[in-house]
């Protein structure tokens, strides 16, 4: 019982928590590995074979229990391997990581060699199963052995991999039977393992290989093996934060270093391997869709390389962490997991020579796939770059060349490995050091005098030397002379302080990675200096904040992001949804009720110490390049705590062991003795002899913060399970039983139908405006940014559902595979039943109240057909995005899916029964879900894909009532929009169209169909003729402007004649339009649409014949006084919008309730009517009469005495009236005043005007007493109203100036 609580009780800061051996169980013998993949074709030494736990020290730590089947399936993905004499039997080294459900983490690392195979069946099994497979291929004549399947592919054995260069010379000698049991030695793999808590890569390697080496060499190792191992289980310590530990191995001290609370965390993966590798433009890349939560897939021969790249990278992180599935090496047992429809980083074994093209995998929509051995990337469509990424790249680069590594991808690693690790001569196997030669203390190999004596002499000797390098040659080994070669020549090579060279490589890479990371970490620590101002604590305690987490916004994104400089918001506006910085976000909030987390606590720390030695307001921002400023710094702690060791473990020591255990054996690896390994000291008497109060009071400190963090995790994790669900980090791998895969498929079910709600959810507050913020969902603010942030996240989601489940791969886009298959099928019948579509698919007419567009059909493959004639999209996964863009755009998404999942013979041909797909109530919901979109206004087709060619109807709708249904004059238009401008299009005479409204009452209207680049958000129509012919005069109702592929109409009202000697005497009107709301969706969603960008929602629209530009109707003084502020006001919010959110500025200065409708109203307040001037008088006749009056009053020289400010006034307003005038366009009079209400604007000139108006003489004659424009208390006010407006930069669309020379 002692034994085992001392385990317990230590467990948590003990170095290593157990010693695992894995290889070939001699008693159930050769077992196929059937998960590994079928490889019967090989022959049997290349075919992989089940492995077995044979042994692990102690039995079970609680906190950390173990489990066999994860831990054999990681030490040996691949089986049991097998080699013969003629091999290369290279020892290999990797290390592997389980996430548990909790997201803690345990690290393994592993050294896997070759043991000679002493069991007589084994060899025996071995041979039989090469007899039966010579006269296999003897009947069959195959002309390979090997095969090149997919699942080859994805599953190859090691010898490829371990042997690389001898594989192929030696595969024709296998295939013809080269095994003999009387002729040849067989060698099995076997694995030596550590499992820590900690990743302390370079000791637990150092530890590992001298083991073996131990075991190898030619003489005993000081100890039995048993010390050693007991030694690292129980009696080593994990270094405090901020100490460095110093213990024994069988041959050599191994030091390690462990960072103090205030720095970057532990990282012990060489970094530099991993840039060496990948280099660093490649390595940045892959960082960035790490951050943007991509599926992420590592491909290697070398398991030790995934390894390094996938800890490499999630280091890098900080202070963020990977929240997903986190497998860096895939056993071949679990290739199906490839098909999570998840973000994942995973690592998969390549085999030697496999094309990436026979490579299937699942999905690759949004894959960034890793080809390590090759340095190459592949990296998603749509992929935004880190910010500054040239600067940044430049920075890493410097810092890599500063310790001698190029940075360019494919140079070969300069990292090596400690000695011993790898031996890479069988002579260097040999070389053993003698208990005699260690000092009592071991804590070194230091060389006596006399031995150094003997060396010297042998140094300048050439017979000698000849003669040892002859005696290595024939395997006879001088192994005293070997060690005391090996012995001087680490002597010679130590570094500074004493260091052997192991120690200064291990060194040198520890300083070059806290180096890469201090550049990385220093990005984020500018990013995000301020985030904190934009975390909202919204929730009184902890209990509530958990209860009600999935309501709750906790980050204000749209003013972080109007905060950042404009080159960072492509990336940033992607980072802030993902997962990693939402949990970011919260443990943050969780800080104020609870002990922050460690890495938040450090990042926190970092941010105070820049706003200490850099003070700037967040306005200030710009996108100037900040280096990192404390390299050497933190270079230098880490130094400092290599050269002075604060602590030193038990040495190992002789164990209470019977006589006759732990007996040596060279070239095996023994039975260790399970009495001793299994339980710690009860009392551990060598603690006292090397442990000061002061590293007692170390280590119990060490010890509670370790528990502290358990415990924080443990709570951290449960709060994460109850708010957001548990995210599946990696696959189990104790139970591929069919009922638990199952298990998993439907976690990852529901996982995906609940992201797809809480993304309408989001889409819809973020969109729904001013009725989302009176429900209480915060601020009605998205910008086009975040919009489209969050459709192309969508775009994701509907790609990975539609990946998941797939029966056989085809094309990168599952969607659109799907699709096309769906579409091929639909021709098919077409031309079958030769009948028209419109028998089974539905038709939608778009209507604006009794006057009807021609119907526009609705078919899916229509709108297929749209995005395949699109030839600026190259790829399938770009279809797919544009198909649901334009589905979204027509608000028929959900409509589209729910047709295409209706042919369920296609679905299940397609998919397996767990896909999602397939799940009829998660479909269900999930459709439920998108239709819900269909609530508001998306533009996310139209705004994207601004150069491809669209066809436009145009439709002019005359009054029959009062004028002729034709003209016989040659009408033309010009549609314009937020991109563009149609130009000026003849329309052809007498093009009569017939269509019924719902009454079945006919309506004749002229129609024109037109094709031209993207014009975007339509905002005015021209419409005008030549006055030709003897009905020539022509009242106007409207003009309708359908987009025929996203469907989107627009409505321009006029209500105004165009004609000489009518109306005003225009033939050209400048209309300014709204987007008509489709009649199907009057009644189900008038209630929450979008408002209308061109006009209040709280407003109608005021239009009527009779009363031309809305003379007939007399507003209060009071009405238009308030219609001019928010007319201006309006304008003002316009240039406080992001650039690119803006809109069109037309609408607001000529659109309903615009600045000219508001100016129209003041100005005809008191307009003295017909009855005194026997016609009709219009405010640009008061404009004309009072600039014509001041112009003969300036000849006549009354205006001499007026200052130089009014005269510059009056001379500009005759230029400009004098300017519209003389324009060739036949604009009418209230189209003219309106251009010199815009240009007034625009040039500022307004508020200088209008005195000279009213203090003209010719305002007496024209409006009465109670005029507005007579009262100089309204004047004054609507000046300095018109005033706030030269702030800012006032454009006019090139429909409104055409003509016009100012």
């Amino acid at each position: 019982m002692s034994g085992s609580s001392a385990v317990s009780c230590s467990a948590p800061c003990r170095f290593a928590h157990y010693f695992v051996i894995c290889g070939i169980d001699t008693e159930t013998g050769l077992e196929p590995d059937d998960l590994a993949g079928e490889n019967f074709e090989q022959s049997p030494l290349k075919r992989t074979f089940k492995s077995k736990v044979l042994a692990h020290y102690p039995e079970n730590v609680i906190g950390n229990p173990f489990d066999q089947d994860a831990v054999n399936m990681l030490c040996m993905p691949k089986g049991l391997s097998f080699r013969t004499q003629a091999d290369q039997r290279q020892p290999q080294f990797h290390s592997f990581i389980i996430t548990k459900e909790d997201g803690s983490r345990t690290y393994g690392f592993v050294h896997t060699f070759y043991e000679e195979v002493t069991s007589p069946q084994i060899c025996s099994a071995m041979q039989t199963l090469y007899q039966m497979h010579n006269a296999e291929h003897a009947s069959d004549n195959p002309p390979s052995s090997s095969s090149s399947s997919s699942m080859d592919s994805l599953a190859s054995s090691l010898d490829e991999v371990d042997s690389p260069t001898s594989s192929s010379s030696l595969s024709s000698c296998r295939a013809a039977g080269s095994y003999d049991t009387s002729r040849d030695t067989l060698y099995v793999s076997k694995a030596l393992c550590l499992i820590t808590p900690m990743p302390f890569m370079h000791a637990c390697r150092r530890f590992l290989s001298q083991l073996h080496k131990a075991v190898t060499a030619a003489t005993a190792p000081p100890l039995p093996l048993e010390s050693y191992i007991h030694n690292i289980l129980y009696e080593v310590p994990l270094p405090a934060p901020g100490r460095s530990l110093k213990f024994h191995s069988v041959y050599e001290p191994i030091v390690c270093q462990r960072p103090g609370l205030g720095e970057l965390p532990l990282a012990d993966f060489p970094l530099a391997e991993a840039f060496s590798l990948l280099g660093v433009e490649n390595l940045v890349q892959v960082f960035t869709c790490t951050l943007l939560e991509m599926q992420i897939l590592l491909y290697s021969q070398d398991y030790q390389r995934l390894m390094t790249v996938a800890e490499g990278i999630t280091t890098l992180l900080f202070p963020f962490q990977w929240q997903h599935v986190y497998v860096p090496i895939l056993p071949a047992s679990l290739l199906h997991f490839l098909d999570a429809p998840v973000p994942y980083l995973m690592g998969l074994q390549s085999k030697e020579g496999t094309d990436r093209s026979k490579l299937e995998l699942p999905q690759e929509a949004n894959l960034c796939f890793v080809d390590i051995d090759n340095h190459y990337i592949e990296l998603p469509e749509d992929f935004p770059q880190f910010p500054n990424k040239t600067e940044f790249i430049q920075e890493l680069s410097e810092v890599l060349l500063s310790f001698g590594i190029s940075a360019n991808g494919g140079a070969p690693s300069r990292t090596r490995n400690s000695p011993g690790s790898t031996p890479s001569t069988p002579s260097r196997e040999c070389k053993t050091v003698t208990l005699w030669q260690l000092e009592d203390d071991g804590r070194n190999g230091n060389l006596a005098g006399e031995e150094l004596s003997v060396l010297e002499l042998l140094q300048g000797n050439t017979t000698l030397e000849r003669l040892q390098a002859l005696t290595k040659r024939t395997g006879v080994t001088v192994a005293h002379v070997d060690a005391l070669r090996a012995g001087i020549k680490a002597q010679r090579a130590e570094g500074h302080g004493g260091r052997t060279v192991a120690e200064e490589e291990e060194l040198r890479h520890a300083k070059l990675n806290v180096q890469l990371r201090e550049v990385f970490a220093s990005r984020f620590t500018a990013m995000f200096a301020d985030y904190e101002a934009f975390v909202i604590q919204s929730a009184p305690d902890l209990e509530s904040w958990l209860t009600n987490r999935e309501q709750m916004h906790n980050f204000d994104k749209a003013s972080f992001l109007s905060d950042q400089p404009e080159p960072y918001l492509p990336f940033l506006s992607h980072f802030i949804e993902t997962q990693m910085f939402a949990t970011f976000i919260d443990n943050k909030i969780m800080s104020q009720w609870e002990e922050k987390e460690p890495l938040l606590h450090v990042f926190d720390a970092r941010i105070d110490k820049a706003r200490l030695y850099n003070v700037r307001a967040p306005s200030l921002r710009s996108s100037n390049y900040q280096r990192c400023s404390n390299l050497k710094e933190c270079a230098q702690a880490i130094e400092q705590r290599l050269m002075k060791i604060n602590h030193t473990a038990i040495h190992p020591h002789l164990l209470d062991m019977k006589i006759g255990q732990g007996k040596y054996m060279q070239g095996s690896f023994p039975k260790l003795q399970a009495d001793v390994l299994n339980t710690g000291p009860a009392s551990n008497k060598w603690s006292h002899r090397m442990t000061t109060t002061p590293r007692k009071k170390d280590r119990h400190r060490q010890q509670t913060e370790h528990l502290n963090l358990e415990n924080d995790l443990k709570e951290k994790y449960m709060q994460e399970a109850r708010s957001l669900g548990k995210n599946i980090r990696q696959p189990k791998l104790s139970d591929l039983s069919p009922a638990v895969i199952a298990q998993t498929n439907w976690k990852f079910v529901e996982g995906l139908l609940k992201e797809c709600r809480l993304k309408t959810k989001r889409m819809l507050v973020e969109k729904m405006g001013r009725e989302a913020v009176e429900l209480g969902h915060g601020e009605a603010n998205i910008t086009g940014l975040e919009e489209n942030t969050l459709i192309a996240s969508l775009c994701d989601l509907l790609e990975r559902i539609w990946s998941h489940g797939l029966q056989v791969k085809q094309g990168k886009s599952a969607l659109w595979s799907h699709l096309l298959h769906y579409q091929a099928r639909e021709e098919n019948l077409e031309q079958q039943q030769a009948e028209s579509p419109a028998c089974h698919v539905p038709e939608r007419r778009k209507s604006d109240g009794s006057v009807s567009m021609p119907s526009l059909r609705v078919y899916l493959i229509q709108d297929m057909r749209h995005i395949q004639s699109m030839s600026e999209i190259k790829t399938d996964v770009g279809r797919a995005r544009a198909w649901i863009r334009l589905s979204l755009e027509k608000k028929l998404l959900s409509q589209h899916l729910k047709q295409l999942l209706s042919r369920q013979t296609l679905t299940k041909k397609l998919y397996k029964r767990y896909a999602f797909l397939r799940c009829e109530e998660e479909k269900e919901q999930f459709l439920f879900h998108l239709l819900s979109l269909n609530a508001v206004d998306y533009f996310c087709f139209t705004s994207v894909f601004t150069t491809i060619m669209i066809p436009y109807r145009v439709v002019i709708i005359p009054i029959k009532k009062l004028s002729n249904a034709m003209t016989t004059s040659n009408p033309w238009v010009c549609v314009s929009g937020e991109l563009g401008d149609s130009g000026i299009m003849q329309i052809p005479k007498n093009v009569l169209e017939m269509t019924f409204d719902s009454a079945f009452r006919p309506h004749t209207h002229i129609s024109a169909l037109f094709k031209c680049q993207n014009l975007g958000k339509l905002t005015t129509v021209q419409l005008g003729h030549d006055n030709a012919g003897l009905l020539a005069k022509w009242l106007v109702d409207c003009v309708m402007v359908r987009n025929e592929i996203t469907g989107h109409t627009y409505r321009f009202p006029c209500g105004r004649w165009l004609g000489k000697g009518v109306d005003d005497g225009s033939l050209e009107r400048v209309l300014i339009g709204e987007l008509v709301v489709p009649s199907g969706e009057e009644e189900s969603g008038r209630g929450w649409r979008t408002p209308p960008l061109q006009r209040s929602p709280t407003q109608t629209r005021r239009i009527s014949i009779t009363s031309l530009s809305g003379r007939g109707y007399k507003p209060t003084s009071a009405q238009i006084q308030e219609a001019i502020g928010e007319a201006v006001n309006s304008i003002i919010k316009h240039f406080h919008k992001p650039e690119k959110e803006r809109g069109s500025l037309t609408i607001l200065l000529c659109g309903e309730n615009s600045l000219v409708a508001a100016l129209e109203q003041f100005f005809y307040h008191g307009f003295k009517s017909a009855r005194l001037f026997q016609k009709t008088m219009f405010v640009w006749d008061f404009v004309e009469k009072a600039v014509a009056y001041m112009e003969s009053a300036d000849q006549m020289g009354d205006l001499q005495e007026t200052t130089e400010h009014l005269g510059m006034s009056c001379q500009s307003l005759y230029r400009y009236v004098s300017a519209i005038n003389s324009t060739p366009r036949n604009i009418g009079k209230d189209g003219k005043f309106q251009l010199l209400v815009c240009l007034g604007a625009r040039d500022r000139l307004l508020p200088q005007w209008l005195p000279l108006l009213v203090e003209c003489p010719v305002i007496l004659q024209m409006y009465e007493d109670t005029a507005l424009l007579r009262d100089r208390t309204p004047v004054h006010a609507l000046i300095a109203v018109l005033e706030t407006l030269h702030d800012f930069p006032i454009t006019l669309e090139s429909s409104l100036v055409k003509g016009i020379d100012l």
